[in-house]
């Protein structure tokens, strides 16, 4: 990998954690999060994103898909039935995740929580994760050999080691 791309793969990941701080900020100060509120504070990350000069609008765009995509999925396991902890989740013990990254991760799955009910048609369908794009703490699947891939913080996703596939899911939802 070349050092403009490496250089560029380490400036989406720290958007992407930026992202996250201001989502996880602008709900705490919420007193409901809703599902509009949710895409308006993502949609608000990401312009302040650009404005900063931190990614292009593009990459701005694509880091929110990216930031809704991993909120719903932590959001919709926990809103289940067999949901008991976060950590089930993720598939490997939080102490590994950063403490900040944990604690914004948390707060923002369980507002999305309390709204459940304004997710339930995107939740409906199974999330899939592709190679090259960005993903949050928590564990991947392998569609095509079921090998697990462990990101204990933000990151982007790699081809799969053992057979080279591209796509993913969490575990239990293939």
């Amino acid at each position: 990998m070349s050092d403009d791309s490496r250089h560029n793969n380490e400036k989406l990941v720290h958007a992407y954690n930026q992202m996250m701080i201001r989502v996880s900020e602008a709900l705490t100060k919420a007193e409901k999060a809703t599902e509009p509120l949710l895409h308006k504070t993502i949609d608000a990350a990401e312009e302040k994103a650009v404005e900063l000069g931190e990614v292009t609008r593009e990459e701005a765009i694509k880091i929110g898909e990216f930031l809704r995509r991993d909120l719903q999925d932590a959001g919709k396991y926990l809103a289940s039935d067999e949901a008991q902890e976060l950590k089930d989740w993720l598939l490997f013990d939080i102490e590994m995740i950063e403490t900040q990254l944990l604690d914004m991760l948390l707060s923002v799955a369980d507002q999305a929580k309390l709204d459940m009910l304004d997710f339930e048609e995107d939740l409906a369908e199974a999330t899939e994760y592709r190679t090259g794009q960005i993903t949050g703490p928590g564990t991947l699947n392998c569609m095509d050999c079921g090998e697990l891939l462990h990101f204990h913080k933000a990151g982007h996703i790699p081809p799969c080691p053992k057979c080279h596939g591209t796509y993913y899911v969490r575990p239990g939802k293939e």
